[in-house]
């Protein structure tokens, strides 16, 4: 696989996930109701917007437990998968914390989703941080909200980010990364570290051709997405996130990955602004979960070695895979991280 196509596959496959037909969480049949996960009757959830600091303007689902003491209460910022809407994952996430008596907030980063920005389907690790911290922004004008007790859930892609911006966020008081990615890392060297300074210079020459191409065009050119059908003879991951973002159980048309392609230049910031450089900074705990069998269980390991302080855990989940900590009710630690959170944001 040369450089360029292997950029392509990246920025299509990177935080994708997977979950099987027969384990569906099921949709509602309310149909107003547009997430890919069932309503929950204890809560209530509303659409709300806010900005960040460079003026995008990013859309939002609140989550509150309908049944509230009256005292003002602790919140949760969540986001990610990398090329996912607040439809799937982080709304299933957001919601059930709000069932156990957190104030949430799932959203959709800059240039993605129901989220502002142009051009589209672009990502950037500065932006995306920032993402997470004009969330926090919002948190805290809310009059329920106690603004000191705030912390972040960031899946996949944006546990990366999410650890990168507790790094610069110190109003955010306690994070959880579940299943994390940190795209900089995998994006400037590949799966498993694979990638060669030679295969990383030919990768830059690519783009930035690329960059040319699409300069004289005035257009984007979009990165190869997940196939339209399967042949059979694609990596098994392919296979996992097809059987998700492709079929009834997963599939949200502003989903990037179920609908959608990233801009092929998009890597070019992922390569150069590595996200974790200052993770041994953080003071505030953060609890890091990921599957035993996942096959990016090396992200969570080595982002965890960066932390320094007596109040980090890295959770591994017995006989999980990358993709069930996305959906599988049975398998997230919910109990776990209810309790992490009620310990520090206090």
């Amino acid at each position: 696989m040369n450089m360029k196509t292997f950029c392509a596959f990246s920025m299509a496959t990177l935080g994708l996930v997977f979950a099987a037909p027969d384990n569906a969480i099921g949709a509602s049949t309310d149909a107003s109701w547009d997430k890919v996960f069932a309503k929950s009757d204890k809560v209530d959830v509303k659409k709300v917007t806010f900005k960040n600091r460079f003026g995008v303007e990013l859309v939002g689902d609140l989550y509150e437990p309908k049944e509230k003491s009256g005292e003002k209460m602790a919140a949760i910022a969540v986001s990610g998968p990398f090329g996912a809407v607040k439809e799937q994952s982080s709304g299933l996430y957001a919601q059930t914390m709000a069932e156990r008596g957190f104030v949430t907030l799932a959203f959709d980063p800059s240039f993605t989703g129901e989220s502002g920005g142009n051009v589209r389907n672009v990502a950037s690790p500065d932006i995306n941080t920032d993402d997470i911290s004009a969330a926090v922004d919002y948190l805290t004008t809310l009059p329920e909200v106690d603004e000191n007790k705030i912390g972040v859930i960031g899946i996949c892609g944006f546990g990366g980010f999410g650890l990168n911006a507790a790094a610069q966020d110190t109003r955010i008081k306690a994070t959880v990364t579940s299943t994390m990615y940190d795209m900089t890392r995998v994006s400037s060297k590949g799966y498993n570290d694979v990638m060669s300074a030679d295969d990383l210079y030919k990768l830059r020459e690519d783009l930035n051709n690329q960059r040319t191409k699409d300069a004289k065009n005035g257009t984007y050119a979009e990165a190869a997405g997940l196939p339209d059908k399967l042949t059979g003879e694609e990596p098994q991951f392919i296979k996992d996130y097809f059987s998700y973002y492709k079929t009834e159980l997963g599939f949200h048309p502003r989903s990037i990955n179920s609908n959608g392609h990233w801009n092929t230049t998009s890597a070019l910031s992922l390569i150069t602004q590595p996200i974790l450089a200052y993770a041994d900074t953080i003071k505030s705990p953060v609890l890091m979960i990921h599957g035993e069998k996942a096959h990016s269980r090396y992200f969570s390991e080595g982002a965890f070695k960066k932390l320094t302080g007596d109040n980090k855990e890295l959770m591994i989940i017995p006989n999980a895979n990358h993709v069930d900590l996305y959906y599988k009710m049975d398998v997230i630690p919910f109990d776990k991280m209810e309790q992490f959170f009620k310990e520090n944001l206090k």
